[in-house]
């Protein structure tokens, strides 16, 4: 019987740690007001850089963000402005610094395969229950809906 090899340690350490700031951003990101702004982002970050030791003087929350690395960063903000809602079959992804709000179906509709249209009805129950619903346009005809996918503007 051929055995699967073992990982390695550092194998084993990067899961963990992608595994456990994962958890702590989803955990954490309804914690810091107003949501879906930037300026909840940014008191995330802070929050974990003092938590990490840092202080709180620029120089330092500076050499903080480097420390992150891009990838890391890019990958805990999606995190942090994107939420999974199995009940409605949705995927909202709410980063302020793009230019609208985007849902997808979170499964393929009844036809393997095939892209299914997501009623305007689903994409209002979950801009409401994210939230989102204050802050983006409720005017259905700026709703864009492309196959399994619709975009919302911002209302700003």
């Amino acid at each position: 019987m051929d055995q699967e090899p073992l990982p390695s340690v550092a194998s084993l350490q990067g899961t963990l740690f992608d595994f456990a700031i994962a958890e702590l951003v989803r955990q954490h990101r309804q914690s810091f007001p107003p949501l879906w702004t930037a300026e909840s982002w940014a008191k995330l970050l802070i929050w974990l850089a003092l938590s990490c030791g840092c202080s709180g003087d620029t120089l330092a929350l500076e050499a903080f963000a480097a420390a992150l690395g891009p990838t890391l960063t890019a990958r805990m903000r999606r995190l942090f402005f994107e939420r999974e809602l199995p009940d409605l079959n949705l995927r909202v992804m709410a980063d302020p610094a793009e230019q609208q709000v985007l849902l997808l179906a979170l499964e393929a509709g009844p036809v393997p395969g095939a892209p299914q249209a997501i009623a305007a009805e689903r994409v209002a129950a979950a801009l409401e229950a994210v939230g989102l619903s204050p802050l983006v346009t409720d005017d259905r005809l700026r709703w864009q809906s492309l196959e399994a996918l619709v975009a919302v503007p911002w209302r700003r």
